[in-house]
């Protein structure tokens, strides 16, 4: 099991390009079962959950042509629907929550879909309820084994109706859309997901012959067609990377630049480091980032202390708040975090504790950060990655911390972000990646 060995208290000054978004890929890469025509996909990151995927797809019988450092082309001309059935799949699949999205895809345009109880992150409870009412709705038929723990969709001639969405998911709203797309007739989603990975993936779905309005909105409408063509198409910079680095720069003291961030789709994201007291630029599509010696945390009109929780878009992305934590651990000032949608979210907090940070675990959906001023410099100590986000907030902690870190399990670190160590060395840092 490879570890990362931090070597804190260095400031890093220079430029940094944001990966592509995962988050967007996960979504993006599945919409290629929805035509026998070639699609170009590029920004494509090279992570772990994204390569796992691209595999997945090509024992699906999906072919697979990488043509350039970030760039494929995908044709599904010879799916095999029988292979969603085999021991094979069911291992790759339910190891890979982003496989989930190849449900509504396989399920429109072959008529029924199997998917085994999906894994990903240990954060909670992340249910997939709103999925299958989707294709309920759609005519499909569903059922679960909770024997060998797979699900199982069928509906050879969907029809578009009105729903109302259970809950904003993301995902959920995904794919239904992609569900929505072939199938007959008009389909009205209401409280649909809007954020701009979801934008994405209905410009692409539209370039490549569907009708759907209202993008951007939480109601969307989707004019079923027969068939969809090939499109190019490239992902977004990723938006958690970019307040990753946000955050990174303040708690280290680093003067750096992020280029090309797309800075109309970051939404809230700078206003709420803004508050948390972090300065920065915007130069044209890059952000500017001083080194600062302090930053204060912003408080409420009537001063009270500030809250910050995670929201459906366009609030604050969830995959966020470790790192709105972390970097809340040397500001000046206190600051109530509040993860609404997972409860298990938070428990890395208390290696951040072990570190020196003071920070009162409320319960599982809450955290009181009491912000060290930098009077006291975090210490370096052994820890492990419990999942994507917590494992970069503690990489930030320990690039500021005194002394050699050691952290455990990066494999949950490299399943979304892409070449860390190597990124972050260029411009400072002291990571070495061990065996």
């Amino acid at each position: 099991m490879a570890i990362f060995e931090v070597h804190g208290g260095n400031r890093l000054k220079g430029d940094i390009i944001p990966q592509g978004a995962k988050n967007e890929a996960l979504q993006i890469l599945c919409a290629v079962l929805l035509t026998s025509e070639k699609v170009t996909i590029s920004n494509v990151p090279n992570i772990v959950d994204i390569n796992k995927l691209i595999e997945l797809l090509a024992e699906l019988g999906v072919k697979v042509e990488k043509t350039g450092a970030e760039e494929y082309t995908f044709q599904a001309d010879a799916v095999n629907v029988d292979y969603l059935v085999s021991p094979e799949f069911k291992k790759k699949g339910g190891s890979l929550r982003g496989s989930m999205m190849i449900v509504g895809p396989m399920l429109t345009r072959f008529g029924k879909a199997y998917m085994p109880k999906p894994g990903g992150d240990k954060i909670g409870r992340r249910r997939v309820d709103t999925h299958f009412m989707g294709f309920e709705a759609l005519g499909a038929k569903f059922n679960y084994s909770s024997d060998n723990e797979i699900f199982e969709v069928e509906g050879k001639n969907l029809r578009g109706t009105y729903m109302l969405l259970d809950e904003a998911s993301v995902t959920g709203t995904a794919n239904i859309v992609m569900a929505a797309v072939l199938a007959e007739g008009v389909t009205t989603i209401y409280n649909a997901a809007c954020e701009p990975y979801l934008q994405q993936l209905c410009k692409m779905l539209n370039r490549m012959g569907a009708k759907i309005t209202g993008v951007g909105s939480n109601l969307l409408t989707i004019e079923g067609v027969k068939s969809l063509k090939g499109t190019t198409h490239r992902l977004l910079p990723d938006m958690i990377e970019i307040g990753s680095f946000i955050g990174m720069a303040a708690v280290t003291q680093s003067e750096i630049t992020i280029k090309d961030v797309s800075y109309e789709n970051l939404g809230i994201i700078p206003t709420i480091f803004g508050r948390l007291g972090i300065e920065m630029e915007r130069r044209g599509d890059d952000i500017f980032i001083p080194a600062q010696e302090h930053y204060e945390i912003d408080s409420f009109i009537d001063g009270s202390i500030l809250t910050v929780s995670d929201a459906i878009w366009p609030g604050f992305t969830p995959d966020l708040i470790s790192i709105a934590l972390v970097t809340a651990t040397q500001a000046r000032g206190n600051v109530l975090i509040h993860q609404k949608m997972f409860e298990s979210r938070l428990f890395f907090v208390d290696k951040l504790i072990d570190m020196g940070a003071k920070i009162i675990l409320c319960d599982p959906h809450r955290a009181t950060v009491m912000g060290l001023d930098r009077k006291v410099q975090l210490r370096a100590i052994q820890m492990a990655s419990p999942d994507i986000r917590a494992g970069v907030a503690l990489l930030i902690a320990a690039m500021s911390a005194k002394g050699k870190s050691t952290i455990f399990n990066i494999n949950q670190i490299d399943r979304g972000y892409q070449n860390i160590d190597g990124r972050l060395n260029a411009i400072g840092a002291q990571i070495i990646r061990k065996a």
